[in-house]
């Protein structure tokens, strides 16, 4: 059985130490010199009055502008949901009340609107909430409607929500149930609550227990992640049939039970990869206990990619304890970061292959006082213009006092594209692709056959699934580039 150590263990309450984490950073950091190959370039930096510290990764709206959340800061200091413009320019709309906290990011739903899940939320438990884009908020779901009597319904929402195909949300919480072990629910645009899975259903939770994870949606059925429980209490990969059938694909602290080899304490959700397999990562195991990123066949068969700290428990200037999941980007690798190690401590952003090569892109923390930030426990976002985007938990200014963090952009050259909204459709309904500089474009096509289109401003564009079209890429013309997707476009029958 997994004993988790004393480094995992402060990783556990991430959220309520944050503050203390804060008050009680002091770093003295040497100057990096950084590859001209990548450029990070600060955008923002939270005050507290706009939010500070965030954990969740930025997603880009249908209006060009990136949408966020923070655990805390705004006017009640329980977080807030932010917009920032292509230019830089961050705009809080909406500082939730005496509740709230989010920790997880949003997602644009088909309908225009957010939803997001807030920690805290409603009376305290949790809650699933709609924004609109300019910042009016709806409590769709508080949970805990029971009266606080085991909450049965689920606690705690750490994670992000997805919308399936059938339009509705699913999403997991990290306590509460039937076990106090954590629920995966379904939730409709209108508020309609179903608890589809109560985990720790098992004897000593062997299905899994804590997730703290989004799920991800393959042929209609949900896999995800648990923090804990599983054959050796260091967290499970499982699948969920959309009637809440759960099935363990994989127990992890399954190789070298002393160490955890192939990984432990997975806080992320996983990727589905184009070459149809799974990608994830673990907070802690790996050989030297500094966390892995793994791949994992539909049928559940982990292999270990790459583990961190790779030279020597005290030596991972390669990253230490990735918390986020990763993203595959248009060239076809694979992207994170890690919330400690690089060169200065302070986490890193990287670049992984699909064959395990690891290539780090940026330590934080490169100059004094951490100008550029430090900790990034959210994971990377692919901007339509090719740069990545992302936050980090903390920043230090000595004069200003100013600890919350940054927005930042990382360019490693890669090339703009169009993403669709959805990644799926039937011939002759419409979508929105989602770009920039897209207002003199003369075509769109689906997998190669022609569609009729609206420009409905310099980032959007609607289009019409053509009859004839075949899954494939979307590919949009513009007077200087050719952009595709950065993801398949699945024509449903």
């Amino acid at each position: 059985m997994y004993n988790k150590s004393s480094r995992v263990n402060c990783a556990m309450k991430l959220p309520a130490l944050a503050l203390k984490i804060v008050l009680a950073l002091s770093l003295f950091c040497a100057v990096a010199v950084t590859s001209s190959a990548q450029t990070l370039t600060t955008l923002n930096k939270f005050r507290g009055t706009n939010g500070a510290n965030p954990y969740a990764p930025l997603v880009q709206g249908t209006n060009g502008f990136l949408y966020g959340t923070t655990y805390f800061g705004g006017v009640n200091n329980t977080g807030t949901v932010f917009k920032m413009s292509p230019g830089g320019k961050l705009t809080t709309i909406y500082s939730f009340m005496l509740n709230g906290h989010p920790s997880a990011g949003l997602v644009q739903a088909t309908n225009g609107n957010f939803y997001g899940t807030a920690l805290f939320g409603g009376s305290g438990s949790g809650a699933v909430f709609a924004i609109t884009p300019s910042g009016t908020l709806t409590t769709l779901y508080p949970f805990c409607l029971d009266g606080g009597q085991g909450c049965t319904d689920g606690e705690l929402p750490f994670a992000p929500l997805i919308q399936g195909t059938d339009g509705n949300f699913y999403g997991t919480t990290s306590a509460g149930g039937a076990n106090n072990g954590g629920t995966i629910f379904k939730i409709t645009l209108s508020g309609t609550f179903t608890t589809l899975y109560s985990l720790c259903s098992k004897g000593d939770c062997a299905d899994g227990e804590n997730s703290f994870a989004g799920l991800v949606q393959a042929g209609g059925i949900f896999y995800g992640t648990t923090r804990l429980g599983g054959a050796h209490n260091a967290g499970t990969v499982f699948k969920l049939t959309p009637s809440g059938k759960l099935t363990t694909l994989y127990n992890f602290c399954s190789v070298g039970l002393s160490r955890c080899t192939d990984g432990a304490e997975p806080f992320a959700g996983l990727l589905l990869a184009t070459d149809g397999n799974f990608y994830g990562t673990t907070f802690s195991g790996g050989p030297n206990d500094g966390g892995t990123i793994f791949k994992m066949t539909p049928g559940g068969v982990v292999t270990t990619l790459y583990a961190f700290c790779s030279q020597g428990p005290d030596e991972c200037t390669d990253g230490l304890q990735p918390y986020a999941g990763l993203i595959q980007a248009t060239d076809g690798n694979l992207y994170g970061t890690t919330t400690g190690g690089g060169a200065f401590n302070h986490g890193t952003a990287f670049q992984i292959t699909s064959s395990g090569k690891l290539t780090s892109l940026y330590s934080f923390c490169s100059q004094s006082h951490c100008p550029d930030g430090s900790q990034p426990y959210a994971g990377l976002s692919q901007g339509t213009d090719g740069n990545f985007y992302g936050t980090t938990l903390l920043s230090w200014a000595p004069l200003t006092q100013e600890t919350g963090g940054i927005v930042y952009r990382l360019s490693t050259g890669l090339e703009p594209f169009v993403e669709t909204l959805p990644t799926f459709g039937r011939v002759g309904g419409i979508i929105k692709i989602l770009g920039t500089n897209l207002s003199g474009a003369t075509g769109v096509s689906f997998n190669g056959t022609p569609a009729a289109f609206k420009v409905i401003s310099g980032s959007l564009i609607t289009a019409n699934v053509p009859a004839g079209a075949t899954t494939g890429s979307v590919t949009l013309t513009t007077p200087s580039a050719t952009l595709t997707s950065n993801k398949p476009f699945s024509v449903k029958p």
